[in-house]
This record gives C-alpha cells, sequence and structure tokens, in this order.
C-alpha cells in the first residue's frame, strides 16, 4: 500500500512538474527579446519565472518519492509503474497546455497504459534487505577487503 502510494505521488509530481516547466519555459522564449537561441539572460529570466520553481520543487518531490519507493521495492516494479508519467504529460500537453496531440500519439500513450497495466498485475515485490545482498555479493566473492 506505501509503495503505491509514494509511486502515484512521485508520478503526479513529475507530470505536474513537467507541465509547469514547459509553461515557464514556453513564457520565457514568447518574450520579444529572445530570438530562439539560448542565452544567459534567457537563464536569468527563467530563473525568475514561478512557474520553473514551482516545477523545480515537485520534481525535488519526485526524486524524494522515486528514491523512497526503490528502497523497499523492486526496480523492475517501480519503473514500469512510474511511466504514466507519459500518460499525464500527454494529457497536461493537451488540456493545460493547449498542444495538439495527434491520434498517433494518443494511440502510443493507450500501448504505454496497457503495458503499465500488464506489469502492475505482477504487484510489488519485496527487495532484497541490504544483509540478503551483502551475504549474496560474499558468497560470490564480491565482498569488501575491509
Amino acid at each position: 500500500m506505501k509503495t503505491a502510494m509514494v509511486v502515484s505521488l512521485a508520478v503526479i509530481a513529475q507530470a505536474a512538474a513537467n507541465t509547469l516547466l514547459s509553461k515557464g519555459m514556453k513564457i520565457v522564449a514568447s518574450m520579444p527579446s529572445f530570438h530562439g537561441d539560448f542565452t544567459p539572460v534567457m537563464l536569468l529570466y527563467a530563473l525568475k519565472n514561478p512557474f520553473i520553481w514551482a516545477g523545480i520543487f515537485l520534481l525535488i518531490v519526485f526524486f524524494a518519492s522515486f528514491l523512497s519507493a526503490i528502497s523497499w521495492s523492486d526496480l523492475s516494479y517501480v519503473i514500469p509503474v512510474t511511466a504514466v508519467v507519459y500518460i499525464l504529460n500527454v494529457f497536461t500537453g493537451h488540456y493545460f497546455l493547449h498542444e495538439s496531440v495527434s491520434p498517433a500519439r494518443w494511440l502510443g500513450t493507450i500501448l504505454i497504459v496497457l503495458g503499465v497495466g500488464l506489469v502492475s498485475l505482477s504487484g510489488p515485490g519485496q527487495s532484497a534487505s541490504s544483509e540478503q545482498v551483502r551475504e549474496r555479493s560474499e558468497s560470490r566473492g564480491e565482498g569488501s577487503a575491509c
């Protein structure tokens, strides 16, 4: 249960962060003084944008949640489940950023949903404890020379 909650938080935080960062950078890039090339001045304007700061904060929330999830669950479960963020990115890009999304892109997101659904059916496993990992590496002769 805790894995599902933390992974959900990570996915929502990353999708919201991506949307906010995109919106913030589009605002910066649309300023009349910029002509499409990235400059240090553009970076300064970006750092003054509240959308950029909110996106950075949410990426920190994502990263902390992601680290927590992989510390107690299988990476082979967490990574595919967090792929749901791709679907949310297309959704938020279309509905909040008013981006044009082609039928092929929507079909691709449906395929991702199906793949995530298949992975999710297996459920989260228990990662090996640090003691079990150490025992395995020692039995293979990979122990430290300490």
